[in-house]
């Protein structure tokens, strides 16, 4: 029977997860500061978003494979110590340009995360699996939200450069403990990264589950962003005036998500997930409706970024789950799929959120979140009627050094599962 990993162990991979993540939403409370200290536009700025979740995007298709088929410990520590390299260009950056190219090269080295993940998964024995990957991505979204209030509360005290000097500095630490906490594992898989690469698209292929789950989290964490990478302008401006560091404490709103996807992952079961996932993503659709009303109600503002957290978490543990379940002795394929998919989403509703803000204003910007909502909504109800999300076929062995090209679920995961 499977070993259910020790509570320091998943403490530690939740810390190192949520520190990691927070390398990718630094900017977005900086944006007014930098824009004002490079004397560039706030369309100009918004571009730091986009580059970093583009170079995350990136990475999952290129960096997150290797997960199956080479050492992990090597390669986590190595890709924080190049993250840290990265922030400390960017502390140091002369100019919006050099500070494009190393939130880039962030994005693509905080896909680590992406790699402790399915790594955890892997570990977990069936019974607790969900706990623990609601734990990681609990501590995943706590970094995500503290991330704006650290950057918020110390560019105000000391400057945006210090945010990223100072991420730096606990990238080196991650690496620190988790070269230790890894330890020399061997990999899942023995083959090579060209058999890999086309094992990807196979599973792609052949999973409509994973690639509707997939579509999903694309349109959530996109609807997400619009909110995310805007809310620093709304908050700067009338009516309320914000100064960095009051925008950076307003981030902690959301921290209730977090509570909520740690909650799913303890009691989530194979028989809720679908009703589970039309329920958040209905009550996504709804929070967009109070963040519009958000542009002259604090209230308003605080109650629909409560839910609309909440929601975006939870359907990503859900998604998550459905997906793990697939093919057990190739979560990094399936991870690879999912997140590059989510966080395309991701950079895209960045973009879309900063040119409806330029637009429309406030009302344009949370419009296209609400109607991405509203699509992944429609995406969900469009499943076969009758049917539950699950692997259908046995788990293949994993194949020899040597062997041919590696076994994938041959057809459809779709089951007719009343």
């Amino acid at each position: 029977m499977q070993e259910t990993p020790s509570r320091r162990f998943v403490w530690l991979l939740t810390l190192a997860c949520g520190l990691t993540v927070a390398n990718l939403y630094y900017t977005q409370p900086l944006l007014h500061a930098i824009s004002e200290s490079f004397g560039v536009s706030e369309a100009s700025t918004g571009a730091i978003v986009t580059a970093t979740q583009l170079g995350y995007a990136v990475a999952l298709v290129l960096i997150v494979p290797l997960g199956d088929i080479v050492r992990r410990r090597p390669l986590v520590c190595g890709l924080l110590i190049a993250d840290a390299a990265a922030l400390a260009l960017s502390a140091a950056a002369p100019n919006v340009t050099v500070l494009l190219i190393a939130a880039t090269v962030v994005g693509v080295t905080s896909v680590v995360v992406q790699v402790l993940v399915p790594f955890a998964a892997g570990v977990a024995p069936d019974e607790s699996r969900n706990r623990v990957i609601g734990m990681l991505l609990s501590g995943m979204l706590l970094g995500v939200l503290l991330s704006r209030t650290f950057a918020g509360l110390v560019s105000q005290a000391l400057s945006w450069r210090a945010v990223y000097a100072l991420a730096g500095v606990f990238m080196l630490l991650a690496a620190a403990v988790l070269y230790r906490l890894l330890g020399d594992r061997a990999p899942d898989l023995k083959l090579t990264y060209r058999k890999q690469m086309r094992a990807i698209v196979s599973v792609a292929a052949a999973e409509p589950v994973l690639r509707r789950r997939a579509f999903i989290g694309a349109c959530i964490y996109a609807a997400f962003n619009c909110f995310w990478t805007t809310a620093a302008f709304l908050l700067a401006g009338d009516p309320y005036d914000f100064d960095q560091g009051a925008i950076g404490v307003f981030g902690l709103v959301g921290v209730a998500g977090a509570l909520t996807t740690n909650l799913a992952g303890r009691y989530l079961t194979a028989a809720r997930q679908s009703m589970l996932s039309g329920l958040m993503l209905s009550a996504l659709v709804l929070s967009f409706l109070a963040l519009g009303g958000g542009g002259t109600s604090l209230f308003l503002l605080i109650i629909g970024v409560l839910v609309m957290d909440a929601a975006v978490q939870g359907v990503h543990l859900l998604n998550q789950s459905v997906i793990y379940a697939l093919s057990p002795k190739a979560r990094a394929r399936l991870t690879a799929v999912y997140m590059t998919s989510y966080f395309i989403g991701g950079a895209l509703g960045s973009a879309i959120g900063s040119a409806a803000y330029n637009a429309a204003g406030w009302g344009g910007a949370c419009a296209a979140g609400g109607g991405l909502s509203l699509l992944a909504l429609a995406v969900w109800a469009l499943r076969s009627r009758g049917t539950a999300e699950g692997p259908r076929h046995p788990e293949p062995a994993a194949p020899v050094a040597g062997s041919g090209t590696p076994a994938v679920p041959a057809g459809n995961s779709e089951t007719l599962q009343r």
